[in-house]
């Protein structure tokens, strides 16, 4: 387990272990591959990210991630991992979220991406993501590289 502020100075805590915090979920965030690109969105208020959001009534995390995969970018997820969960504790909020992998079998072309405005493919993700403008605040905190190196490890990339 791994523990930081974030830049909002929540106080948020990630773990990669079988053992999750909580089983009652919220929201989930899914690092996405289509071939050898990242596939991100690009949120009209916030900037790029990956796709994520909340987990609605009757659905799993699991179901709730591809559904989220689909709204926001048209993306036909191939497969789909459990990485990690991490929480963000905020005064007396408290959010856990899960965290997947996914690789992408095609993009579709939609007329709606919700609050997106659709897909977004990248060869490689900036190091220099924590300054850049385009990206989501979502982006910026340690979670993502964290993240990346889990995926390393368990040769996911």
């Amino acid at each position: 387990m791994k523990q930081f502020l974030d830049q909002k100075g929540c106080h948020v805590r990630i773990t990669f272990d079988d053992q999750m915090f909580s089983k009652e979920v919220g929201h989930v965030w899914v690092v996405c591959r289509f071939g050898d690109k990242w596939l991100l969105t690009q949120h009209r208020t916030r900037g790029i990210e990956f796709p994520g959001g909340k987990v609605e009534k009757g659905e799993s995390a699991l179901e709730a991630a591809e559904r989220e995969v689909h709204e926001e970018t048209g993306a036909q997820v191939d497969s789909i991992s459990y990485i990690g969960q991490y929480e963000v504790s905020c005064g007396e909020d408290v959010m856990y979220k899960n965290v997947y992998f996914a690789s992408i079998a095609e993009i579709l072309k939609k007329e709606d991406y919700l609050e997106t405005n659709g897909p977004v493919l990248l060869d490689e993700l900036p190091a220099d993501i924590q300054s850049d403008k385009k990206f989501s605040f979502m982006m910026k905190d340690q979670v993502l590289p964290l993240v990346l190196e889990e995926l390393i490890k368990l040769q996911l990339l």
